[in-house]
């Protein structure tokens, strides 16, 4: 077979197991055990009428409890039929009961008429109603019209020559009654119709239960054939009980007893689902075509009866009988009738079938899908005119060919694949199925030959296909662009982190457990944000295409480059089997360093040079690591290039994981600290150095931990300032910064009630006073809720960020100034941004930075640093205030230059609310000073000190030794 046809072909389906032959070997043995008995006589003349009477009785009422039995228990569309047959067998049995009452009991001859040919002739209207109800009905009424004549047909050209052989003798007998004369002939009249009945019906019965049906039949033919020797002349006279003849009626009883049940001897009940799988089950071709031919010719048939019973009496050279003449008359007169009405019939079909051929070839060369049949063969019957259109080629080119030839090499397997499993499933279970694959393509097509993806919908046809195909080329590429796109980054085209991280995973699980050299260099571009708030986001964009060209030039042919995400970029190097550690790290961190080099060369954008750095994260994928693993690993070494200082190449090191461990542990305490209120503020007293009285005082937040620290925020807010916990950090800052500002307000309006009139200093960043949660309406609104005067409130800008818009700043401070705001500026001295800050910013304290009076004593060159900046703040007419005070020598030196106030531990650390008050309530410090030669001067009332020392316990929070970072708990 070719290989179309062998696509084409399938299997048979398998039938269902064959029904058990028990009951049809037991019903032909007690038909036969009955039929040997009637030969031999049943050993005795009474045995045999007891035989031939009771013992048809018997069987007619077997017949009949089994009819009914069935139709009670099951409710098929047929229960009718089945109690119909059952009451006409009861007849039967009724009538051969009182047949033997007579002949058996009574031992006298049966009385005619009596109430046995009563039940005899009930037996046939009974029976043929049940054959109406097992027929298929007609849907029409020229069909019941047809079914009519077909049985008139048969039945008058059966009287025809019934009467011509035998009946005419039969009316004529002399010497009998009209009742006798009657009924001798009602049995053969109604045989005769039954027979009809029979006939008529054979060719159309259901389809449902089929079995069944044709059992019955079976056994009313056997009754009637019975039935039709017992009233011929020939055997009438001469019939005795228990006779041969006995053994037919005694066959039909038992088949009419087995009939309903055939169908439930393979365990299937026809219910109404039967009938309707019936009707959707597809007829086999040549299933049909010989009954069909014989139901046609019955009526035929039947005049070719009548005119034979006609041409019996011509040639016996008998004067034709008037029943003859009549019942052929009538007979060709109903089968002119019938000849109309299938006329008719006939051309209302053919009208109904041109009109719906039109519309079939309307519908299928109008359609824009193509049609193709295709036989057993595989070859192209039929292809509709579509085809132009669609594959570019003329129907009349493609019908002939094999359907094998258009299909693509590489999808004929699976095509061929697909069309044998449909052949073999059932049709009930998937009447259709669908096939995609690339069909070859005509000149005629716009674009010329090639390849179209097809997709077509398939279904059975006379052990062919049909296929109803369309061209979905365009939507199998708008798949693979949406797929595309959903696997790249939209404005470089490089895979995006879906599909990265996807190839991760290959590379990782499907690699040799010894190739251990594939490593994931994680990018980020250094100063892109820059660019963008610069010269604009369109410039940025460009500068990432830019970017992304060159990475996807650097690495390899079988690497792969990808973005994922704003300015961060990736690359995975696969390995090369190299097992030596430090021959792989060199490797791969010679490749991060020349992709680092190459991403850092000017960018040209709109004319300008554009430069950016990129700091280079490198992992390798060690044993047991996981893609997700791999990828953070390299995540957390770029971050360590960037905070060692950008513009460099890290590689992944493990306690990177654990620094990260430890800021998440510290990030999730910070949280909690904040939600359960685990911090304090303490304060620090601001001294004015001429006489040591406390002028201010500086509010401090402190962490106080479960170890009883307590943490400044330089060591517990820098968690938010390494990595990817910079917002979390800065959340967490901003948190902290308006509980600061609500308990310094809080805190110093209860001083102010009770007497102590230090202003308070609250420390917060210009980027934090920028806020829209911190408007100057909301600071006043904070000051008048706590009842503080507005000129208690110092605020401290204390970030030198140069990004922050001095403008903004500048009108903000303006505006809090008018409320009694005053303003100090920590850090002075630290960087361009202060100085930038003092000549726009309407500042009223300067704090010099710590790192000016660490040095100030030993340094000739820092101390003249500070003495400048000193007199720049003296001719401004501001405060100046000196952080870090720690040593009596640092007071002496900054007094002699100019400096009006300090802070410190040379007078005192940070004090809790009791300690501050003790102090606010004494109101000063001793003052160092070297008039005394060693002696203290005591200032304000103060207790004397020596010089070079330091206060007392009662003055400072802690022992001079201790850092100012950290400060133990003060009692309480």
């Amino acid at each position: 077979m070719s290989a179309p046809g062998a696509m084409l072909s399938r299997s048979p389906a398998q039938a269902g197991g064959a029904p058990s032959p028990v009951p049809q070997v037991a019903l032909a043995v007690v038909c036969g055990g009955y039929a040997v008995g009637s030969v031999v006589g049943w050993g005795s003349p009474r045995m045999a009428v007891i035989m031939g009477d009771f013992g048809l009785s018997l069987a007619a009422l077997v017949a009949a409890v089994s009819c009914g039995l069935y139709a009670r228990r099951y409710a098929t569309p047929f229960r009718p039929a089945w109690v119909l047959f059952a009451l006409s067998s009861g007849m039967a049995g009724l009538g051969n009961g009182v047949w033997g009452w007579y002949e058996v009991v009574q031992g006298a001859a049966v009385p005619s008429p009596s109430l046995a040919d009563f039940c005899f002739l009930m037996f046939a209207p009974s029976a043929i109603v049940g054959l109406l109800v097992l027929a298929k009905r007609p849907v029409t009424r020229a069909g019941w019209v047809c079914l009519g004549l077909d049985a008139w047909l048969i039945a008058g050209s059966l009287l025809t020559i019934s009467w011509s052989l035998a009946l005419a003798h039969t009316a004529h007998f002399q010497g009998r009654s009209v009742a006798q004369s009657a009924l001798s002939l009602a049995y053969p009249l109604l045989d005769i119709v039954l027979v009809s009945m029979v006939l008529a019906l054979h060719f159309r019965r259901s389809s449902v239960h089929r079995s069944a049906i044709n059992t019955a039949i079976a056994a009313l033919a056997l009754t009637v054939l019975c039935d039709a020797l017992f009233s011929s002349p020939l055997l009438h006279d001469h019939y005795r009980s228990g006779q041969i003849l006995d053994a037919g009626w005694f066959a039909g009883s038992m088949l009419f007893a087995y009939a309903p049940w055939v169908g439930r001897r393979s365990g299937a009940e026809p219910a109404a689902e039967d009938l309707r799988q019936a009707v959707r089950r597809p007829q086999l071709p040549g299933s049909r075509p010989i009954a069909g031919s014989l139901a046609a010719l019955t009526p035929y048939l039947a005049a070719a009866v009548c005119t034979l019973g006609i041409l019996t009496n011509v040639l016996d050279g008998r004067r034709i009988d008037r029943v003859v003449l009549f019942t052929g008359c009538a007979v060709v007169l109903a089968l002119v009738v019938r000849q109309g009405i299938m006329l008719l019939d006939n051309i209302t079909l053919t009208q109904e079938l041109a009109q719906k051929e039109n519309h079939f070839r309307s519908l299928v060369q109008g359609s824009s899908d193509v049609i193709m049949i295709a036989a057993p063969t595989g070859v192209l019957r039929y292809v509709s005119p579509a085809a132009a259109g669609v594959y570019g080629r003329d129907a009349e080119e493609l019908v002939g060919s094999e359907l094998a030839s258009l299909i693509h090499p590489e999808d004929l397997g699976r095509v061929v694949h697909e069309v044998r499993r449909f052949l073999a499933a059932s049709p009930e279970a998937e009447p259709t199925t669908r096939i995609e694959c690339r069909f070859r393509a005509g000149g005629q097509r716009v674009g010329g030959d090639g390849w179209l993806n097809v997709e077509s919908t398939v279904n059975r046809h006379h052990g062919g296909l049909i296929f109803n195909s369309r061209d979905v080329t365009e939507r199998v590429r708008l798949q693979a662009q949406l797929q595309h796109n959903a696997s790249h980054d939209a404005l470089t085209d490089l895979p995006n982190r879906a599909l990265f991280t996807e190839r991760v995973t290959k590379a990782v699980t499907g690699r040799r457990s010894t190739d251990h050299d594939t490593a994931v260099l994680y990018i980020d571009l250094d100063g892109f944000k820059q660019v963008n708030d610069t010269i604009g986001h369109q410039a940025g964009d460009e500068l990432l295409i830019q970017a992304a060209r060159r990475l996807a030039e650097s690495v390899r042919a079988g690497d792969i480059a990808a973005r994922l995400g704003g300015d961060e970029f990736a690359a995975l190097i696969t390995g090369d089997g190299t097992r030596d550690r430090a021959a792989r790290e060199f490797r791969i961190l010679e490749i991060a360093d020349r992709l680092r080099v190459r991403l850092s060369d000017p960018y040209r954008i709109d004319g300008r040079d554009v430069r950016v750095a990129a700091s280079i994260g490198v992992a390798f994928a060690e044993p047991g690591v996981s893609p997700a693993g791999l990828l953070r690993n390299a995540d957390l070494a770029m971050y360590r290039a960037k905070q060692a200082g950008k513009g460099r190449v890290e590689l992944y090191a493990p306690q990177m994981q654990d620094e990260v461990a430890h800021r998440a542990e510290l990030a999730s305490k910070l949280r909690t600290a904040l939600q359960d209120g685990e911090f304090a503020l303490l304060h620090q007293p601001v001294v004015e150095l001429a006489s040591g009285r406390i002028t201010a005082v500086a509010a401090h937040a402190r962490w106080r931990s479960a170890e009883g620290i307590l943490f400044t925020p330089a060591e517990f807010l820098r968690v938010g300032d390494r990595g990817r916990l910079t917002d979390e950090g800065g959340e967490r800052a901003a948190e902290l910064g308006r509980w600061q500002l609500e308990e310094a307000v809080e805190q110093a309006a209860a001083r102010h009630r009770a007497g102590h009139q230090a202003p308070v200093a609250v420390r917060l960043s210009a980027r934090r006073l920028l806020d829209r949660a911190l408007t100057p309406k909301a600071i006043e609104a904070l000051l008048a809720r706590h009842g503080l005067p507005s000129g208690a409130l110092v605020l401290e800008l204390s970030e030198s960020d140069p990004r922050i818009p001095l403008d903004d700043l500048e009108r903000r401070l303006v505006a809090l100034r008018r409320l009694g705001v005053r303003t100090a500026l920590d850090g002075f001295g630290s960087g361009y941004a202060a100085m930038s800050a003092l000549r726009r910013l309407p500042i009223d304290v300067l704090r010099l930075d710590r790192g000016l009076i660490d040095g100030v004593v030993e340094s000739a060159r820092l101390n003249k640093i500070t003495a400048g900046l000193l007199r720049i703040t003296s001719d401004l007419g501001m405060q100046s205030v000196a952080e870090g005070v720690d040593l009596p020598e640092q007071v002496l030196a900054l007094r002699s230059m100019g400096c009006t106030h300090g802070m410190g531990l040379a007078f005192s650390g940070p004090l809790d609310e009791a300690r501050l008050r003790r102090a606010l309530t004494r109101g000063s410090y001793p003052v160092p000073d070297l008039t005394g030669q060693g002696r203290a001067v005591v200032l304000s009332g103060s207790r004397p000190a020596r010089h070079g020392a330091v206060p007392g316990p009662e003055a400072l929070a802690h022992p001079p030794l201790r850092p100012n970072s950290e400060t133990s708990v003060p009692p309480t």
